[in-house]
């Protein structure tokens, strides 16, 4: 595989960046993906064993994570920060970006939040900054404020998202259409398929995020890993929360969460029922049917647990068969 534009930006020998998912991707998982040639990410609370409101407790916590990664790996990684709304969820990522800064972290992956918050601090300390959006004005207005890339989440993918519907099909070619700077695309891919896709579609990336949760180096629980490995079909479901969508597992959680909005459940009542069912509760606890399991439509794909570097090892072999392919479906247009 050649390199390319976020190859040669990182400095990674595949373009395969392992999406930061929440109490999932740890240091075992991201160091794996980053000695494989691909960009390992953290996820912000991923290799804690319980939850904190401290945001001092939480930074340290990622010090620790950091440093553990230059441990295990050579090569460039990332950390996932998610900028958050209230002043509460600021004050976490205000520490979370000091630490950052003072641990030379290679990578930042912003996220939930606007681009003019952070990515000119986390620039000057020498952090590559790619940004995610949904839609064709967010990807200008972080290009504007000087991100080295941006990450284009469709609806299909996993976890928290805008409330837009634009999907990876269309959002992908629409951004790359628009913007100067190099585009990653997430959101329904897990083979090698998906990533010629994104490709061809104007991507410079792959962005991987369910997947990977299925990896034997994911922190998911057993018991989340087993219950994905039988999803099929329509077995994933979006959720209106306060202030963006998440795409979850359905399970006895979503379930009752539908329930609750479609009956006029208060935000507090709401908010207190997400908190004492979180993801907490299904990827570190094990409570994989009345908890929320973020994960992307791709997860009825998955077929089996294997190593991150087989995952992507797999996809690089598998890469000149599928052109191969896509030239003989090309013949009948003399291509």
């Amino acid at each position: 595989m050649q390199t390319n534009r976020i190859c040669d930006l990182l400095g990674i020998r595949y373009p395969i960046i392992q999406a930061p998912m929440n109490w999932v991707s740890g240091v075992s998982l991201a160091a794996a993906v980053s000695n494989a040639g691909g960009l390992g990410t953290l996820g912000p609370n991923a290799g804690e064993k319980e939850r904190t409101r401290d945001p001092l407790v939480s930074a340290e916590g990622v010090r620790r994570r950091i440093r553990e990664m230059k441990r295990l790996t050579e090569n460039p990684f990332a950390l996932n920060i998610p900028v958050g709304f209230t002043e509460k969820e600021r004050l976490h990522s205000e520490k979370t970006v000091q630490v950052a800064l003072e641990e030379g972290l290679p990578v930042a992956i912003v996220s939930v939040g606007s681009p003019n918050v952070y990515t000119d601090v986390l620039k000057k300390g020498g952090t590559k900054v790619f940004h995610a959006v949904s839609t064709k004005e967010h990807a200008l207005k972080a290009e504007s404020m000087g991100v080295d890339a941006v990450i284009c989440e469709g609806f299909e993918a996993g976890g928290h998202k805008g409330f837009t519907e634009l999907t990876t099909f269309v959002l992908v070619p629409m951004v790359a259409d628009a913007v100067k700077v190099p585009v990653v695309a997430g959101g329904g891919i897990g083979d090698v398929r998906g990533l010629l896709a994104a490709l061809m579609l104007g991507a410079d990336a792959a962005y991987m995020g369910t997947r990977f949760m299925m990896a034997a180096e994911s922190s998911a629980h057993a018991h989340v890993k087993e219950t994905l490995l039988g999803g099929d079909d329509v077995c994933t479901v979006s959720l209106k929360k306060r202030k963006m969508l998440a795409r979850d597992f359905r399970n006895r959680f979503s379930e009752v969460y539908s329930h609750m909005l479609a009956n006029g459940a208060s935000v507090d009542e709401l908010e207190t029922f997400l908190a004492d069912h979180s993801q907490y509760h299904s990827q570190f606890l094990g409570h994989a049917d009345m908890a929320e399991i973020c994960c992307g439509q791709v997860a009825g794909l998955v077929n089996e647990i294997e190593g991150a570097g087989d995952i992507i090892h797999k996809l690089v072999e598998a890469v000149g068969f599928h052109i191969e392919i896509l030239k003989e479906k090309a013949r009948p247009f003399g291509l």
